[in-house]
């Protein structure tokens, strides 16, 4: 994508090529800059900025968002989950909660869980169209998740079965649309009992296999400048978020 950017009148016409990486990066410096100043203007103190990847966000951390403003009703947090990660150098969060492969050089970086990635259905769908076998699922509609670190491939192979399935029934980019097209009966997905946990307690989902079939991962970090940490609200943070993972049982590891 471009933007054309027409100079005044009285220069040489001529064109400004803005890539979308670089309108990205701005934005987000621009929207930190104008979130910094507001505070400013209004007097906050203690405010948190904090970026989460989307369903970490939306499945994960606003549930238990309570809890941390009971547990510190003096600071002020902001939320961001946008699916890119933030830039520590342009200062447009404070912490980081990130998913994918750990490669992020100068930077502090700390499991936040362990997490099971196993397929989950509906009860309705695996009323209507049973799974007793992994090889009935090639039978069955998939759902894809294409950023996901554990791919359908990889799990079928640790079940014996090579090349795994010919088609898929939906590919999406989000864990949580792939969660809540398994919640329709839309398919099967494979995820994060983690991340799917609104879902397994609600009874919306069900896990296929029994939990042994499940590959372990860790793909959720807290990332952050190793001077961020000196911050009376980043370490409030991520002490809390250690104290939530311990309590879950789901092993809150460090390095």
């Amino acid at each position: 994508m471009t933007i054309e950017i027409s100079k005044k009148p009285q220069r040489p016409p001529g064109i400004i090529v803005i890539s979308e990486l670089y309108l990205g990066r701005v934005a987000g410096a621009l929207g930190a800059i104008g979130n910094a100043t507001t505070d400013v203007r209004k007097g906050v103190r203690n405010t948190l900025y904090v970026h989460a990847s989307p369903s970490f966000s939306s499945l994960w951390l606003m549930p238990r968002l309570g809890s941390f403003a009971r547990a510190h009703p003096d600071i002020s947090l902001s939320l961001s989950a946008s699916p890119n990660h933030s830039d520590f150098a342009l200062g447009q969060v404070d912490i980081d909660i990130r998913y994918g492969v750990p490669n992020w050089p100068n930077l502090v970086v700390e499991p936040v869980f362990d997490e099971k990635i196993l397929p989950l259905a509906s009860p309705d769908l695996l009323a209507k169209q049973p799974i007793h076998v992994p090889e009935d699922l090639l039978q069955r509609p998939l759902i894809q998740s294409t950023v996901s670190v554990v791919q359908w491939p990889v799990w079928f192979a640790t079940r014996g079965i090579v090349g795994g399935p010919d088609r898929f029934a939906f590919w999406f980019d989000r864990a949580y649309l792939a969660l809540e097209a398994a919640v329709l009966s839309l398919g099967i997905a494979l995820e994060s009992a983690e991340i799917a946990a609104p879902h397994i307690a609600a009874r919306r989902l069900r896990t296929v296999f029994h939990p042994a079939w499940a590959l372990d991962v860790r793909a959720h970090f807290m990332v952050y400048p190793e001077r961020h940490a000196h911050r009376t609200e980043v370490a409030h943070f991520i002490t809390w978020l250690r104290q939530h993972v311990a309590a879950s049982g789901t092993k809150a590891g460090r390095g």
